[in-house]
């Protein structure tokens, strides 16, 4: 059948697989926040950031129906795909994690999913 140094490979395999199954399980669960860094005007490009506050203003795009929110002098950017079920108005105090992108040479915070949105429960629409 298999030899002594094939049956350590195919257990070698099967312990990296599991490993890394493990791993993919335990990070989807903690989710993105532990890994994000709070945002500042110098936070480079590509880092994944949290903030929290009360959107001033919101806008749709012109072409493509993404949302433009800006949150206390920050702006984010939510894409069409994800704001389906959402619900924001003007003074609602979310808390967002995303990614810093510069657009149009202005800083602006990029969602990703829909769970990355949180409506904080103390807020009050405007």
């Amino acid at each position: 059948m298999f030899g002594r140094q094939e049956r350590l490979a195919i257990l070698l395999l099967l312990l990296v697989s599991g490993g890394v199954i493990a791993a993919h399980l335990i990070l989807d669960y903690i989710g993105k926040r532990p890994f994000a860094v709070p945002y500042s005007d110098n936070t480079a490009d590509g880092e994944l950031v949290i903030v929290s506050g009360s959107v001033d203003r919101i806008s749709v795009t012109r072409n493509g129906g993404h949302l433009i929110l800006d949150l206390e002098n920050r702006t984010i950017f939510i894409p069409n795909q994800i704001t389906a079920g959402l619900a924001l108005s003007r003074g609602t105090n979310i808390t967002v994690i995303g990614t810093v992108q510069t657009f149009q040479g202005k800083k602006e915070i990029a969602v990703t999913a829909a769970s990355d949105i949180t409506i904080n429960r103390n807020s009050d629409a405007v």
